[in-house]
């Protein structure tokens, strides 16, 4: 596990890449796919790293995971839906469904 600190960048560079990932719930419907393409490549990363790392999206992976995205975080209350993917996390971090997370390997 990583320890994140306040830089999305820094956080980034400490995790590992994938060509995608699918968050499912418990119904097996996929919430939202994350592709490796310019603008989500940074969700991808955390995603992945949080499949790796926890198996599983529950709400103490989520809070982990607003960690990871630092500033991103921060600017979720700003700008509604501007990062969607942490929208997620802030959701399952209070009291959401918890997700899988599927790996697409490419």
């Amino acid at each position: 596990m990583i320890q994140p600190g306040n830089v999305f960048k820094d956080n980034l560079a400490q995790l590992p890449s994938t060509e995608g990932i699918d968050p499912v719930d418990g119904q097996g419907a996929v919430r939202a796919s994350i592709e490796n393409k310019p603008g989500k490549q940074g969700s991808l990363a955390v995603y992945h790293y949080l499949k790796q790392a926890f198996g599983s999206l529950d709400a103490k992976v989520a809070e982990h995971g607003l960690a990871v995205f630092a500033e991103h975080t921060a600017d979720v209350p700003n700008r509604p839906g501007a990062h969607p993917n942490v929208d997620r996390l802030v959701e399952i971090a209070a009291g959401g469904e918890a997700l899988r997370i599927d790996v697409i390997h490419g």
